[in-house]
């Protein structure tokens, strides 16, 4: 059964770095496209990166700042965040589309102090 494990999470300076990272298991690693979404407390949930094969989309808040990466050999995407800034402050989740399916990581927080 596909399992993605996100980490990376924690609490960090505003102007800081964090790298997020989802391990898949459980399932060949040949994601179609990968996604990272962010939810604040009582927000909606929003995309902040999504990438494709053929192209990469990430909204104004983040681009510049954020970029995700792919390690195929460790079956691991990552959301690289730098410059953060305390309205980053969020859950963080991957989703990825394998095969015909969607899987969803677990959340980690993000918590930026000013």
């Amino acid at each position: 059964q596909a399992q993605l494990t996100e980490s990376g999470g924690g609490l960090v300076q505003a102007g800081g770095t964090l790298r997020l990272s989802c391990t898949v298991s459980g399932i060949e690693f040949k994601p179609n496209s990968v996604g990272w979404y962010r939810q604040a407390p009582g927000k909606q949930r929003e995309l902040v990166a999504a990438v494709t094969r053929a192209a990469s989309y990430y909204p104004d808040s983040v681009k510049g700042r954020f970029a995700v990466y792919i390690d195929n050999a460790k079956n691991t995407v990552y959301l690289e965040m730098n410059n953060l800034k305390p309205e980053d402050t969020a859950v963080y989740y991957c989703d990825l589309r394998i095969q015909d399916s969607e899987y969803w990581g677990q959340g980690t927080q993000v918590t930026v102090s000013s």
